[in-house]
């Protein structure tokens, strides 16, 4: 059957006239009566009575009758949305994304946006604070996170928090650093970090600050990797605070100081200079501090 048959139906049985229905659909009478009919043979049922005032329910019409307004209104209902969502912003949006989802608060944040544009399909690539940096910079991701200070002018930035950072400490060295300073801890070795990662930024800022130029073990490029090779005895390395707290809580690492924070770092959103005003990126920063805001 066809929607038209059911709206003729509903038509008539409104109007209990057929040519009062003809006229209301626009319509020829033989046209409504075809189309009663053809709705009549494929339901396998009598649809109206006739009489000479007009035409009136039978038994079994007045069963379906429901249904056909039912499934009417859903068709509408189908309609009207379709026209709402053929204005909404459409396409795919390219994130970049660093360290922990949850630190990022990276879940609320794409639901509040799949919330707000439907249409929208994401698309999220996960790497090292420096990688994402220049990705957003050559415009390959329409934004990205970023945790330390950007250095570019063509990059824009949108602050979220900042985070602190604690000494973790192998449980096997922490004998060694009873004096508690920083000439100390220069003695043991430090996990060394990639050029891309900005915990290498943070680290070398921080040595500096300090006097300190402790001798490195290796070069690596994710916070995970760091925790795991603290833990292995292999060196010494600054995390996030909640992170290194959190294993500090098990004894699987020991933290400077109880854990005092050494320094900190802001979490950013960055996003290219030139779409400041790109209804896109608007919607990527409103949705982003929808999120954050509440809590910060």
């Amino acid at each position: 059957m066809e929607l038209y048959q059911l709206r003729t139906f509903v038509a008539v049985a409104q109007q209990g006239h057929l040519t009062q229905a003809a006229e209301l659909l626009h319509l020829s009478q033989p046209a409504v009566t075809a189309q009663i009919k053809a709705l009549e043979e494929e339901l396998g049922v009598a649809l109206f009575e006739r009489y000479p005032g007009g035409v009136q329910l039978t038994e079994a019409a007045k069963d379906i009758l429901p249904e056909a307004e039912r499934i009417l209104a859903l068709s509408r209902g189908m309609q009207h949305k379709a026209k709402a969502l053929s204005g909404e912003p459409k396409g795919k949006v390219k994130i970049g994304t660093i360290g922990v989802p949850a630190r990022l608060k990276l879940g609320p944040w794409l639901a509040c946006l799949r919330s707000r544009y439907p249409l929208l399909t994401v698309q999220t690539t996960h790497g090292i604070s420096g990688g994402i940096l220049n990705e957003v910079r050559k415009k390959t991701l329409d934004g990205g996170f970023y945790l330390g200070r950007n250095p570019y002018q063509n990059v824009n930035n949108l602050p979220l928090t900042e985070i602190g950072f604690c000494v973790a400490l192998p449980p096997q060295l922490a004998p060694q650093l009873a004096g508690d300073d920083w000439d100390s801890l220069a003695k043991v070795p430090w996990l060394g970090l990639s050029q891309f990662n900005s915990l290498s930024s943070i680290t070398q800022e921080l040595w500096r600050a300090q006097n300190v130029a402790p001798r490195k073990f290796g070069e690596f490029d994710e916070e995970a990797t760091l925790l795991e090779l603290v833990k292995a005895g292999l060196g010494v390395a600054i995390l996030a605070e909640r992170t290194a707290k959190r294993f500090a809580a098990d004894g699987s690492i020991v933290l400077w100081r109880g854990g005092d924070c050494v320094t900190s770092a802001p979490l950013q959103f960055v996003y290219s200079a030139e779409r400041e005003n790109d209804p896109l990126v608007t919607m990527l920063r409103d949705t982003l501090l929808e999120v954050w805001q509440p809590s910060e």
